[in-house]
């Protein structure tokens, strides 16, 4: 029965790859009842030769009758994963064999079992009926035009116009879909029509299965019904045609332009890629690498996420596991911070800084530009997450004692262990990871500004986070070693309270370094400590520690400690000098207790500041 297949040709490109993959009994079952493909009145006459082109649209005309059946039981638009597409097509095989149709068959016809899964991507993110109706609504052109016998080719043309003019709707929503086509020949197949009740035309014009001469009769009119089928499918065709031909000028267009863009991803990308001089250890990865590590980045390897930056988790091929932070700034303020911060972290080696393994630079038509930092995975996760998170289990004293002197340690190496030195400025307890045995390390140098002798200190770009900056840092610009300083010292207080640098539970909003003072000056200093530290460690010690914090995070730069004299002072080599004063506000008397704090004041008064936070 030779004729021209308009819906099946659409679905010919649908399915025309969907591979036969013998499952083992381990694979879940299929979701899908193929018992159909033996009481069907389907042409079985065009797959006696399995090479003839007319069998592979016959099957696949066939299965999609399954994936439309499928729609009106479970509610869902295809398969939910790769091996319940191999075990339904696994099946389809053995019904056909029963058959007699030859086992090559399907291996020819269907060669890709992802084909069959649902993806985002797929339909205007639709996965099932009831988002069918909230994108389409309750009603649509298909369930006025595709119901009923399919006796006259007006119907069967009419169903077609109204799949194409409801696709058309689907794809305004996402451009980005690629099989809208097929969700609404599945909708008008399967809910609008119920097959199981041989509706054979409506399989027919919707599906294009041919079906058996047998069982092909006489219309009202006295028509050859199998003549009707020739029309209809030569209207489908027609219609399909200038579809096709309409969208292959829509997509050239895109193409062209896409084209005349690809010269600017490749100069973005060796642009990356001369200004990053990896040090020893850090390679250079390409990102179907980190596709692979990260499952595609999938959802449930994401461990982090930021304004700026996601991270997830992976297993890269020799093993090891490492935390892939993918940079979401585009613009060039991004591109900077990216090329920073591999420049500066692939230079430099200390057990107390977290090691960059590599890094990706990629641009295409499609994506556009994307940057990745790879570094070792972190399994304790961050600081901020164990003192701020009420499931986790209390840092003990000894655990907050090494991690303060951790980070002072790998602050000093910063500062003086390489020339020239390096100012993170960006130093606060989620940039502080912690490793398997509860090591800290510091992290995330995106911000990182190494200096240069005979430069001025004074920056136009402020930038770290809220709280933790040094006060001349914030108000004027002015960096230098001991802006870093003033951030641990809220790290310090922070870790050994258990209390956030800023306080907004009440009326009042109260800086840890007010708070802690408060404290200190009416003599209250073990006030300080977390309740669950409070009898665990030396009261001197732990007094030595919060007067470490205060000192380090004194509002005036020239009596704050360097970072070598700060960590002398915690390990007791030297001693503690007196405590200064803090200054009252400029320019206003003190505040009453209910009011904000006077450093929380002049921070909010000068809030228009330039501040990122990643």
């Amino acid at each position: 029965m030779a004729i021209n297949h308009g819906l099946l040709a659409s679905i010919l490109v649908f399915l025309s790859s969907i591979t036969i993959c013998f499952i083992d009994a381990a694979n879940p079952p299929c979701p899908i009842d193929f018992s159909y493909v033996q009481s069907f009145p389907w042409d079985t006459s065009l797959c006696h030769d399995p090479i003839d082109k007319n069998c592979c649209q016959t099957l696949l005309s066939l299965f999609a009758m399954g994936l439309a059946k499928h729609l009106r039981e479970t509610s869902m638009f295809y398969l939910p994963n790769a091996d319940s597409s191999s075990s339904c097509i696994s099946n389809f095989q053995s019904k056909l064999m029963n058959m007699s149709i030859p086992q090559i068959s399907v291996p020819m016809c269907l060669n890709d079992t992802n084909e069959l899964v649902l993806k985002p991507s797929s339909c205007a993110g639709i996965a099932t009926l009831r988002d069918w109706v909230q994108k389409v609504g309750p009603s649509s052109l298909l369930d006025s035009s595709c119901k009923g016998d399919f006796h006259g080719v007006t119907q069967c043309g009419s169903c077609l116009d109204a799949g194409m003019m409801v696709t058309a709707k689907l794809v305004a929503l996402d451009p980005n879909s690629t099989k809208c086509f097929y969700f609404s020949v599945f909708y008008a197949a399967g809910v609008v029509n119920d097959l199981d009740n041989n509706n054979t035309l409506a399989a027919a014009c919707i599906l294009g299965l041919p079906l058996a001469i047998s069982k092909i009769g006489k219309t009202s009119n006295g028509l050859s019904s199998k003549k009707i089928l020739k029309l209809a499918f030569g209207l489908s065709g027609s219609l399909l045609g200038i579809a096709v031909v309409t969208a292959s000028l829509v997509l050239c267009r895109k193409w062209d332009k896409r084209r005349k863009q690809n010269a600017v991803h490749e100069k973005y990308v060796s642009g990356m890629i001369s200004q990053i001089l990896p040090g020893i250890g850090a390679k250079w990865f390409q990102v179907s690498e980190l596709e692979n590590a990260t499952d595609g980045f999938s959802q449930r390897n994401m461990i982090g996420q930021g304004a700026s930056a996601i991270v997830h988790k992976g297993v890269i091929s020799d093993g090891t596991i490492v935390a892939v932070k993918q940079i979401l700034d585009l613009d060039t303020e991004g591109d900077e911070d990216f090329s920073n911060e591999a420049e500066i972290i692939s230079k430099i080696r200390h057990r107390n800084l977290l090691a960059l393994r590599g890094f990706c630079v990629t641009s295409d038509m499609l994506n556009g530009k994307r940057r990745y930092l790879i570094y070792d995975f972190m399994p304790n996760g961050s600081l901020d997450d164990h003192l701020f998170n009420p499931q986790r289990k209390p840092l003990t004293w000894p655990q907050r004692k090494s991690i303060i002197l951790d980070v002072a340690k790998g602050l000093a190496y910063l500062h003086y262990g390489i020339k020239p030195a390096i100012y993170h400025r960006d130093i606060k307890a989620t940039n502080i990871l912690l490793d398997s045995d509860m090591k800290a390390r510091v992290a995330d140098f995106g911000l990182a500004k190494q200096s240069r002798e005979g430069e001025s200190h004074l920056t136009t770009r402020v930038a770290g986070t809220f709280g933790y900056l040094a006060p001349e840092y914030a108000l004027y610009g002015q960096l230098t070693e001991k802006s870093d300083v003033y951030s641990f010292g809220i790290v310090i207080l922070e870790t050994m309270s258990g209390r956030k640098v800023l306080d907004a539970s009440n009326s009042s909003a109260l800086l840890i370094t007010d708070w802690a003072w408060g404290l200190i000056k009416s003599g209250n200093v073990q006030d300080t400590f977390h309740e669950s530290i409070k009898e665990e460690g030396p009261k001197g010690v732990m007094e030595r520690f919060v007067f470490v914090g205060i000192l380090c995070a004194h509002v005036m730069v020239a009596l704050r400690p360097t970072i070598a004299d700060a960590l002398k002072m915690l390990e007791g080599d030297i001693d503690i000098p007196r405590l200064p004063d803090r200054p009252a506000p400029l320019s206003h008397p003190p505040f009453p207790s209910s009011s904000i704090s006077s450093t929380t004041s002049e921070a909010i008064r000068h809030s228009s500041i330039s501040i990122n936070s990643l």
